[in-house]
């Protein structure tokens, strides 16, 4: 208690004090028992009632004995389910929450795990989990209860479908992992696919590569047909053999693509005879088959190593062809056979191109630089103009975050090598090029586009202000250590510049197939009447289940500049979408599909390897669920599970007791009846 707080109570006690001397004494010569006991109720009352009002602070010494923490992480995955080990599990956790001597020891909590980790309560386990991330869920738990001692008893069967893999995770010192094996600890016959690789898209009239992979678990000699099929036509075959030492083949294979749309197609190797699980023994898969046949000319008076650059990144699709013609030579082209005419750094030499490209309302890209011509470029088009000089200048990048005509990721641009251009003023007179990348000049960053498209009647433009874009592809290796990300952003703007598609108001972006518990992700963009984005809308998507007739309609969310929509654990069929904008009543439609695959069910015994791996990296044993006993005696026995007595401090008001509250009220209400019954009153 602080001084002038103690300085207030005697204040206060001395003006209690004086205040029943002037009440009951001064002038008062009959001094009878009567009046003192009286005097002490009213100083009992005056003090009571200003010590109430100082309301001093009390600190009070609190003993916590803490219990450690005794965690329970259950597996909830569907394959618990599916090996026939739930009911099993839900004794076994019973089993340990009921134990008296168990709780007597320690603090119990419990957990159940999936793809996350979640706290439990009393209700029973449901085992419908469609994935397993054991590794994330053991983090999870080591992070909430990393300052206390803890032991972590892990019930799983060691099957885990994504994430980091779990065995060679390490705990803190303060927590010890107990794994507890659920389900078979032999290995039974198995012949399955394991894993299966094939692209979502194939282009029309190619061949397609599927890569599959089949294992084998057991020790007899076995030949089995594996198949691919495309309904009952098969279109692949071949047998396979296995033994103890031979135990896994990689069967590669092309497929044609000659339809466009949706191709469904299942692999299967036969089963043996005496495997109790069948389900992984088939796999289903689809195909996309597109026809994205681009023909691109790139015009150019010069040699340069963006040419070389831009035709090897747009033919990093094979269905993309590039031609590069030089304008000074004799050019006998046809410009209509070309779907896109890139116009590098173009000159007088260009009029004739100009012309035809204006004519015939062909799709363009423009890219300047040190020698283009800006006198003649200016005369040609009315986009935007440049008062040239002599002088160059070095451009860097900046990613804008609110383009919204076809999705890109940033690069990095802002880190990439500046592009070079001649030095002027730029001026847009077209208010309708949209930006993907800014210009930033000597380190300030202005609302010039650096990267700009536009679409006017269908007739789509672009232009890319400076020179020496190869060193962004280079920059894009040194930063990735592929080529891809760079030929990625490429292609989409190849692919956007070529499209004769009309732009429309509502679009909407679907992958064709999603498997089986995978999250399915679909994303829409609203425009307005302008064609700018319109944050505004209120969308609305609509799922149908062509098989089951299940309906699902929901708002889709707005994020950035994409309204987007997110589901997990739909079934698997056919599905029909419909995206209505509603203010305006303007809808699409369109179709995905979610393939038979569900992981959980490829596991028919426990991988007890991986537990055991576990347990030996954090220094514990391994235990079983037909076996409790060992557990609860080791978890008993250990000395470094103690409960620790703590002592803290605790700050109370003096206004929070209530029994000053109650002898303020019962020395005033003793008084009161005292005086009247000695006719003082």
């Amino acid at each position: 208690m602080s001084l002038p707080t103690v300085l207030l109570i005697a204040l206060a006690a001395i003006f209690a004090l004086g205040f029943v001397f002037f009440k009951y004494f001064s002038g008062n010569k009959k001094r009878s028992g009567n009046i003192f006991f009286l005097a002490g109720l009213r100083f009992i009352s005056v003090f009571l009632l200003l010590l109430l009002l100082i309301n001093p602070k009390i600190t009070q010494q609190l003993l916590v004995v803490e219990k450690p923490l005794l965690l329970i992480a259950v597996d909830q995955s569907a394959s618990i389910d599916h090996i026939g080990r739930a009911d099993s599990v839900q004794a076994y956790l019973d089993y340990l929450r009921a134990d008296t001597k168990l709780n007597e020891k320690f603090s119990i909590e419990t957990y159940g795990f999936g793809s996350e980790a979640e706290r439990l309560g009393e209700d029973s386990l449901k085992f419908n989990s469609q994935q397993t991330n054991i590794s994330r869920s053991l983090k999870t738990m080591g992070k909430l209860n990393s300052s206390k001692q803890a032991a972590l008893i892990l019930i799983s069967d060691g099957n885990q479908t994504v994430g980091e893999d779990f065995q060679y995770l390490k705990t803190d010192k303060n927590i010890n992992i107990l794994p507890v094996v659920v389900g078979d600890t032999t290995t039974p016959v198995d012949l399955y696919i394991s894993n299966l690789n094939v692209n979502k898209y194939a282009f029309l009239n190619n061949r397609f590569p599927v890569e599959v992979v089949i294992n084998y678990s057991g020790k007899q000699t076995i030949t089995n047909k594996f198949e691919i099929r495309s309904g009952n036509t098969v279109l692949f075959s071949k047998e396979v053999n296995f033994d103890a030492e031979n135990n896994s083949e990689i069967i590669t294979t092309t497929l044609p693509a000659t339809k466009l749309g949706s191709s469904f197609y299942t692999a299967e190797i036969s089963p043996i005879d005496s495997e109790k699980n069948t389900i992984n023994n088939t796999r289903k898969f689809g195909v996309e088959v597109i026809d994205e046949r681009t023909s691109v000319l790139i015009l150019s008076s010069i040699a340069h190593p963006d040419l070389g650059m831009l035709k090897k990144s747009i033919e990093s699709n094979e269905q993309r062809e590039v031609k590069i013609a030089y304008i000074g030579n004799s050019l006998d082209l046809n410009l209509s056979n070309f779907q896109l005419v890139i116009l590098y750094q173009p000159n007088s030499k260009f009029k004739d191109v100009f012309e035809a490209i204006k004519a015939d309302g062909l799709n363009s890209l423009l890219i300047t630089g040190t020698e283009t011509d800006w006198t003649f470029l200016n005369s040609v088009q009315q986009n935007f103009s440049k008062d040239p000089t002599s002088q160059t200048q070095e451009v860097f990048a900046n990613f804008n975050q609110n383009f919204s005509e076809f999705q890109f990721e940033d690069l990095g641009f802002n880190r990439f090598p500046p592009l070079e251009d001649t030095f002027g003023i730029l001026k847009f007179m077209d208010r309708s090029f949209s930006p993907l990348l800014f210009q930033i000049q000597e380190g300030v960053q202005t609302d010039l586009p650096l990267l700009a498209v536009a679409e006017k009647n269908s007739v789509k433009q672009a232009v890319l202000f400076g020179e020496n874009i190869w060193k962004w592809r280079v920059k894009s290796y040194l930063d990735s250590g592929s080529f891809e990300p760079f030929d990625n952003f490429t292609g989409k703007l190849v692919q956007y510049l070529a499209s004769t598609k009309k732009r429309d108001r509502l679009s909407f972006e679907v992958e064709p197939f999603y498997p089986e518990n995978e999250q399915v992700q679909i994303s829409a963009q609203f425009f307005d009447e302008n064609y700018g984005f319109d944050p505004m809308g209120e969308v609305i998507i609509k799922l149908e289940n062509s098989g089951t007739g299940t309906i699902i309609e929901t708002g889709m969310l707005l994020d950035s500049n994409r309204y987007k929509f997110e589901a997990e654990d739909l079934e698997p069929g056919d599905y029909n979408l419909r995206i209505t904008e509603q203010h305006t009543g303007i809808s699409r439609v369109g179709s995905f599909s979610i393939l038979e695959y569900n992981v959980e069910q490829q596991f028919s015994s426990a991988n007890i390897l991986k537990l055991q791996a576990l347990a030996q990296n954090n220094e514990s044993a391994l235990y079983y669920l037909n076996d409790g006993t060992s557990l609860k005696e080791h978890l008993l026995s250990q000395e470094a599970y103690v409960s620790i007595q703590k002592s803290h401090e605790k700050n109370v008001s003096l206004i929070n007791w209530k029994f000053l509250l109650a002898l303020l009220v019962l020395s005033l209400g003793i008084e009161w009846f005292l005086r009247k019954y000695f006719g003082f009153i």
